[in-house]
């Protein structure tokens, strides 16, 4: 199993899931390449390191697990190497549309206005913790990470797949929060309607990151999704 974070997000994000997991899957929770210098466009870097993941790995018949620009990652790598991927969970992907406001995140940098970003991208406030604020922070205050962040926002808006969808055969799982204002709901039900084997579940009073602010309701999709008997 192969866990992808978003474009502000990280390896903390996964932490329920890689607890409720890791003793039934050999977990990946690889850090995403955002700020290494590279040419060409982000998107199809962060596809290369992927796929450079799975090889070194020798993994075979994977599950890939992708919030945000993980999942947009996720589905490039799936159309690409299919024969490497056995089931596919996107959780508030970007690839079709998302409302993008890096601009704004990058312009002011004092810590309300970002404590107010962040909790944006839930529904409940108060996940928008010291700890995250301050990984925000670190971006935001730091001139080249801010220039690799717009040109990672820019690449996710150009590098559309809806053409991809449909020749993605796999069993795929949409898991949306019903207040998910960065990829909202039509978001998901756009993704199921052109992938062939999805199932969506729409979890309530949830925002962008269903597997950070209701860890319970996702793991049980996931777990059912997998066949397994949920923790």
């Amino acid at each position: 199993m192969i866990l992808l974070h978003g474009l502000f997000g990280g390896l903390s994000n996964w932490t329920e899931v890689v607890r409720n997991f890791e003793d039934r899957f050999d977990v990946h929770v690889p850090e995403l390449p955002l700020y290494e210098k590279h040419k060409g466009d982000t998107v199809e870097y962060l596809v290369d390191f992927l796929a450079a993941v799975v090889n070194s790995n020798q993994l075979e018949k994977v599950t890939l697990v992708g919030n945000s620009l993980g999942g947009h990652i996720a589905i490039r790598y799936t159309h690409r190497h299919p024969e490497k991927v056995s089931k596919l969970i996107l959780t508030g992907s970007s690839g079709l549309y998302e409302n993008t406001q890096v601009g704004s995140y990058l312009k002011r940098g004092d810590a309300i206005y970002i404590r107010e970003r962040v909790a944006a991208t839930f529904y409940d406030p108060m996940m928008a913790t010291d700890a995250l604020v301050a990984e925000v922070m670190r971006v935001t205050t730091d001139a080249y990470k801010c220039l690799c962040t717009i040109k990672a926002a820019k690449s996710t808006q150009r590098n559309q797949v809806l053409d991809s969808l449909p020749q993605i055969q796999i069993p795929v799982l949409l898991i949306w929060g019903t207040d998910d204002h960065i990829t909202p709901p039509a978001v998901a039900y756009q993704f199921r309607d052109n992938l062939s084997q999805a199932k969506l579940i729409m979890l309530t009073a949830c925002g962008h990151a269903p597997m950070m602010e209701r860890p319970a309701e996702f793991n049980g999709a996931l777990a059912e999704f997998l066949n397994l008997q949920a923790i």
